[in-house]
């Protein structure tokens, strides 16, 4: 393999969720969610052209989202548990809402050093996801396709451009942005579209 070589990632925030992270921990879509779902999925058919692999969060509605795609491509879908969603440390939903508001108006060096935020280690969590994608560039595949969240993608961005904040930018339900990996870094091709949105 040439060293030159890059993974072009097309990393796809899911579809609108039938319920935000106050109301179910796992929600799938809504109506407008699947109708999201199948646009961009035409949208990454024009981008790419031929089958990629598809890797999703292991959330019901990432992986429905991930759904037209692997359907018209008759592909199926790999689970990549790294690229769910940010972690919560409270069980209860309507307290740990509170706490994620709070955390996405912060640094990640902030909710690194959180006293209410133990339990977890979110600096592992945070590299987890970006070697979930600069792993991508070792199995040789030119183009991929990753179903993921809100926070995640944000530190797909950040990784991508050394920002520190945890919501560096807010990309819409179905919002595309596209990294490249030499298997060591990521860079940014293209920020995805930006809404204010329910985050789940």
């Amino acid at each position: 393999m040439s060293e030159q070589h890059k993974t072009r990632i097309y990393m796809i925030r899911h579809g609108k969720a039938a319920a935000g992270w106050d109301g179910d921990a796992d929600p799938g879509l809504d109506d407008l969610g699947r109708q999201q779902s199948a646009a961009v999925a035409e949208k990454l058919k024009q981008l790419i052209g031929a089958p990629v692999p598809i890797l999703s969060s292991p959330l019901k509605r990432c992986q429905e989202t991930a759904m037209p795609l692997a359907e018209s491509w008759q592909a199926s879908v790999r689970i990549e548990p790294r690229v769910a969603e940010i972690p919560s440390p409270i069980e209860d939903l309507t307290a740990r809402t509170v706490w994620l508001r709070r955390v996405m108006g912060g640094s990640w060096q902030a909710l690194y050093n959180d006293p209410e935020s133990t339990g977890h280690d979110f600096t592992a969590w945070y590299h987890n996801v970006v070697s979930a994608l600069t792993d991508l560039h070792q199995t040789g595949a030119r183009e991929v396709v990753v179903y993921s969240h809100f926070i995640a993608l944000n530190v797909a961005y950040c990784a991508a451009t050394g920002d520190d904040k945890v919501v560096s930018f807010a990309p819409d339900n179905c919002s595309l942005s596209i990294f490249e990996t030499d298997g060591k870094t990521l860079s940014l091709v293209r920020k995805g579209d930006e809404a204010q949105t329910l985050v789940n």
